[in-house]
């Protein structure tokens, strides 16, 4: 038997096998009728650098803020962790009809927190009664443990953010929410 005709037969085997095995792959299955239909808003669809968007807003609200050029942080979560830790989350709206650039002031004026990008950095929270200011928790890298990237909100989009904070002691019950270009807003603490 001749070498070049082994060969060629070996290919074409190896063909024929692969094409029955994705034939038969899935040919007998049926979709499953209790898997949902995945359906993708314009509203839900991400940009180069953004963060999905929503019009759903979570239904409870702790506290709303309103900033400039129609953006508004509604706060939906204050928690704290056995950790030591609060974390903030909720939606950041824009209310009004045309697109708007998030501000960079958002991030703050530490060095460390703005050379990576916008972000949420700026936040604070004060308790007046322990006299203390808490910032957004920093990694090793100086980067904000916050939602980062934001650059613009679409008309009446909002975006899901959460920020970290290292949590007052128990006996604080509340905070102010301060977050620069936003008034502040008083946040009861569990």
């Amino acid at each position: 038997m001749n070498v070049r005709y082994a060969r060629k037969g070996l290919a074409s085997l190896a063909i024929t096998s692969v094409a029955l095995l994705a034939v038969g792959c899935g040919a007998e299955e049926k979709p499953k009728a209790d898997k949902p239909a995945v359906a993708t808003s314009s509203s839900q669809q991400t940009q180069a650098g953004q963060e999905p968007r929503s019009t759903e807003a979570p239904t409870e609200v702790v506290a709303v803020t309103k900033g400039q050029k129609g953006l508004e942080l509604a706060i939906n979560s204050v928690e704290r962790d056995a950790g030591g830790f609060l974390t903030i989350k909720g939606q950041l709206k824009n209310t009004s009809s045309t697109a708007t650039i998030v501000p960079s002031r958002l991030s703050g004026d530490e060095t460390e927190v703005v050379k990576h990008g916008n972000s949420l950095g700026g936040a604070t929270l004060v308790d007046s009664v322990g006299k203390k200011r808490y910032y957004v928790l920093r990694d090793t890298d100086g980067r904000p443990l916050t939602t980062s990237g934001l650059s613009s909100v679409g008309a009446d989009l909002s975006i899901p953010v959460f920020l970290q904070f290292p949590a007052p002691p128990a006996t604080t019950t509340d905070v102010s929410f301060q977050l620069p270009t936003f008034e502040p807003a008083t946040l009861k603490l569990s």
